[in-house]
């Protein structure tokens, strides 16, 4: 499938800052599922910096705005071509161990009631067979609600709660994988909706979990499914905040409120929107 993307992130200041630095996870994975035939990042008034590739395999690219400004706008545009693998990260390269994706962050600490979740794994038949019934258990405890939870909540108060986005099942699901010995992390990207009506973000986030024989498998609780070609991959780290497509900082006392469109469609069609 070729789908087709027009990301724009745009940040306001109520007052104008003196500068703004950024880092940028904005670039298509590279690996056996998707081939990037065309792609390109601007930001307004933007100076880029060094880029590099970082042990995950992830390319990392610096921004700067000199103020003062007011207003910053990146946008992501691009056609990228993809194949659908089951879910599994073939033809990826990096030198991160799996191993140290067992490491617990904030957002994804098992709680008690995260640890009894992943009781659903206990009769499975080997490793992939567990993490498809800890996805399974996420997407049955955790209903998709738009709206409900915030950048910071964590994967037990999502579970507490019953509810949560994409950010939450893939956090819930990385917290439980982890319990029971398997590497997993986060991974941010967009997501082509089909016509099956199904919830769905284009910016969208799951997991991957570390299967011995397989490597990195995919697993996308919000939708019951491994990534598939509707998926494209931009990066991952622990959780959510380690994988961020865009994490910076804006130099003066300003507060900033930041607005996302993001649309995703095959080519000649017409996309999906998100704001």
């Amino acid at each position: 499938m070729r789908l087709i993307v027009d990301h724009v992130t745009r940040y306001s200041y109520d007052q104008p800052v003196r500068g703004v630095v950024q880092s940028h996870r904005l670039t298509p994975t590279v690996f056996e599922g998707q081939t990037v035939v065309d792609w390109q990042v601007t930001v307004t008034d933007g100076c880029p910096g060094g880029v590099f590739r970082d042990g995950a395999g992830d390319r990392v690219q610096a921004w700067s705005v000199a103020g003062p400004v007011s207003e910053i706008v990146v946008h992501v545009k691009g056609v990228v071509e993809t194949r659908d693998l089951t879910g599994v990260l073939r033809g990826h390269r990096e030198i991160v161990r799996p191993e140290v994706y067992l490491r617990e962050t904030t957002p994804t600490w098992a709680d008690a009631a995260l640890i009894e979740l992943s009781s659903a794994a206990d009769d499975a038949s080997g490793p992939l067979d567990a993490a498809h019934r800890l996805s399974g258990a996420v997407a049955d405890a955790i209903a998709y609600a738009p709206g409900t939870t915030e950048a910071h909540t964590t994967a037990a108060e999502a579970l507490a709660q019953g509810k949560g986005v994409c950010q939450d099942h893939a956090h819930a699901l990385i917290a439980m994988a982890r319990h029971r010995g398997i590497p997993a992390r986060y991974v941010s990207g967009y997501l082509f909706a089909d016509a099956e009506g199904q919830p769905h973000e284009a910016a969208h986030a799951w997991a991957e979990l570390w299967i011995v024989g397989l490597g990195w498998v995919g697993f996308d609780p919000a939708n019951r499914c491994c990534p598939d070609e509707r998926y494209i991959r931009l990066g991952s780290g622990l959780d959510a905040l380690d994988a961020a497509p865009i994490r910076g900082i804006a130099r003066g006392p300003g507060s900033e409120t930041m607005n996302v469109r993001v649309v995703v469609a095959p080519e000649a069609t017409q996309g999906q929107t998100q704001q």
